[in-house]
């Protein structure tokens, strides 16, 4: 099977992250990814530190192997939420929207990996001298809150420019993007939209049946004239935000009409009005399966492309 040195960093099997993603990564979805000997990884989001710590109990309960929590520097709830992974001593972080860096001494403290999500290079040689492990370089294939660089542009940038691990993310969906980040000098993936389709998540099944059936050109990027930009499916919701945009409406009033939106999709399974964020390799995902079965996917995939390579 395939393994890099980032399995020994973070002790997993596979170097394979699942994204930790707000109102998607619960523990029972996390649990599930590191039993299948990945890093399951809790999107806390915005919510509170409690629930944070209730997540974290749940995890424990089912396994005992590494996992993880992403951790959203903008939350009103940040402070709390690293107090938690703090007392936890949570095997390691993951973090977005902002820079982590005044928490990496006492995170170090109690063995916490740091391994922030970055859309350029200067961030990712800026956090390296912060003293974190390691880097998600996440390409705007991705769903959710996006960067300007692809991929395929992206990675290889970031790895040529600092000497810590770096995981793509971004537009990888099976074995065939594993084995093309490695080709690009990354140790590892991390993947989102395909464990959104996992038995284990628990987002509303409207949800899972619309990522099911879309395609190629399905997904849609609303908000870049707020400097926000978010990839989600296409639906009213992402046309009402493009109408809005071409008529130069205030940003106050297009982030107005995002608040509650992704919540609505992934828990109340309003896929009209709810913003159902979403990577661009939704129309590769064709059925729900258990993450144990995705994994194997995965890794069987990435086993035969590479002897198709005759590299195996």
């Amino acid at each position: 099977m395939v393994r890099t040195p980032l399995c020994d960093l973070l002790g997993i099997e596979y170097p394979i992250l699942q994204g930790g993603m707000a109102w998607v990564s619960t523990a029972k979805l996390a649990a599930a990814v590191s039993e299948a000997g990945g890093l399951g990884i809790i999107g806390s989001g915005h919510q509170d530190a409690h629930w944070v710590r209730e997540q974290i109990s749940e995890i424990r309960k089912v396994t005992a192997k590494p996992f993880g929590v992403n951790v959203m520097m903008m939350s009103p709830h940040v402070e709390q939420v690293m107090e938690v992974i703090l007392e936890e001593k949570v095997p390691v972080i993951t973090t977005g929207a902002g820079n982590p860096a005044k928490y990496i001494p006492r995170l170090k403290e109690v063995g916490t990996k740091v391994i922030p999500v970055i859309p350029s290079v200067a961030l990712a040689q800026r956090l390296e001298k912060a003293g974190v492990d390691a880097v998600v370089a996440e390409g705007m294939e991705s769903g959710g809150h996006i960067g300007e660089l692809t991929t395929m542009a992206l990675v290889p940038q970031v790895v040529d420019a600092v000497k810590i691990p770096v995981i793509a993310a971004g537009g990888i969906g099976d074995g065939r993007g594993l084995v093309a980040a490695l080709a690009l000098g990354a140790l590892g993936v991390q993947i989102g939209t395909r464990f959104m389709c996992a038995a284990e998540c628990e987002i509303h099944d409207n949800v899972k049946q619309m990522i099911l059936k879309a395609k190629d050109r399905d997904t849609a990027v609303s908000g870049r004239s707020t400097g926000h930009p978010v990839r989600a499916l296409k639906n009213k919701l992402t046309k009402e935000y493009e109408e809005l945009e071409k008529k130069c409406a205030p940003v106050e009033e297009l982030e107005k009409l995002g608040i509650g939106r992704l919540r609505a999709a992934m828990i109340d399974g309003d896929t009209e009005y709810g913003t159902v964020a979403c990577g661009q390799i939704a129309g590769m995902v064709k059925e729900i399966k258990p993450a144990k079965e995705i994994m194997n996917d995965i890794l069987t995939g990435a086993e035969e492309t590479l002897r198709a390579l005759g590299v195996k």
